[in-house]
């Protein structure tokens, strides 16, 4: 496992294999965060950029065009010359360090930024291929959702990471089929040798590893933690956070050694996960301090994704939820002020 920032060859090829659209807004009319005191933070599955449709089928959606459909203005509106520049997207399901850091330079180009201006962290840089057809009638675009893991995409116009300040990866928790789960007794980490069996889904676990960091405000100096989470689909009947563990408050999640370090030593915080499960508390995460935003549905008719915050977040008027976002996803939102 690595943290990368840029690899040029893979990025360039990356880069070209996508479209591109018009910028949202030019470079001198997106406020920094310093200016409006005002960190801008975004979650949400992008589904390594392959979005399932009901009939099988599966679509494969630009950078650019994803990201136009998940940035919103003050008013929660997408698309509109008010979007400003994100400060944090926390992301689940990426194929490695060259499509982060590519979806990270397509972000900087919708706003008249060069590439590099943002940096994506991955927790692996290039996970092995796990899984069939990733309920994709196309293999083509389902060999595309084969390598999966999480990261985090950071504005460094607005904020700065000290080589220090990333955490190693932690592994999720899960009940192995077959295990009796005597109230989280069987649980177990989701990692070999007790991961799926069998060749074919033998690096599935790698999706599920967390990452996490801690950022500094360039302008005030303030401190920003910020982690990504992915937890597996058996999460959603058994919560599992790790051996014998049924996580914070019986929802499955756990924040690393590491990453709970970096946390404490953070002003704002911020968590996104993908959790496979629903009905996770807005108040599951008090302990450290932060509230859950958005209540509506985000995968179907399930809320299992969740952007828990501490901070001064302002009100949204979707509920924090980007209805249109083009993925199987829909992306989480938080304006925090500072």
């Amino acid at each position: 496992m690595s943290f990368h920032y840029r690899s040029p060859g893979v990025v360039a090829l990356a880069t070209a294999a996508l479209l591109t659209t018009p910028s949202i807004a030019h470079a001198q009319e997106a406020p920094t965060a310093a200016a409006d005191r005002v960190l801008r933070v975004y979650d949400n599955n992008i589904e390594n950029l392959v979005r399932n449709n009901a009939d099988g089928t599966c679509t494969r959606i630009s950078g650019p065009d994803h990201l136009t459909s998940m940035l919103v203005d003050d008013n929660g509106k997408t698309g509109t010359s008010d979007v400003k520049a994100p400060d944090l997207l926390i992301v689940q399901q990426v194929r490695g360090t060259g499509q982060a850091t590519a979806y990270a330079d397509q972000l900087g180009a919708k706003f008249g930024y060069p590439a590099g201006t943002y940096k994506a962290l991955v927790a692996w840089d290039d996970p092995e291929e796990w899984g069939s057809s990733h309920k994709c009638s196309q293999q083509a675009l389902g060999d595309l959702k084969k390598r999966q893991t999480n990261g985090i995409i950071y504005n460094t116009r607005t904020l700065s990471l000290a080589a220090g300040d990333v955490s190693k990866y932690w592994s999720a928790g899960w009940l192995k089929p077959g295990t009796p789960y005597d109230g989280g007794a069987g649980c177990t980490l989701y990692k070999p040798p007790d991961n799926d069996d069998g060749t074919t889904n033998a690096y599935k676990w790698k999706r599920t590893s967390a990452l996490a960091a801690r950022f500094t405000i360039k302008e005030t100096g303030t401190t920003v933690f910020a982690s990504t989470m992915h937890l597996p689909e058996q999460n959603g009947a058994n919560a599992c956070a790790g051996a014998g563990d049924t996580g914070i408050a019986n929802s499955g999640i756990h924040v690393g050694a590491d990453a709970t370090t970096l946390m404490n030593a953070s002003t704002i915080r911020v968590i996104g996960i993908d959790a496979n499960r629903a009905n996770i508390a807005s108040t599951t995460l008090g302990g450290f301090g932060m509230t859950g935003y958005g209540a509506k549905a985000t995968s179907g008719s399930r809320k299992i994704d969740y952007l828990f915050v501490k901070g001064t977040v302002r009100s949204s008027s979707i509920d924090h939820t980007v209805g249109g976002t083009k993925s199987n996803h829909l992306a989480l939102y938080g304006f925090i002020e500072f």
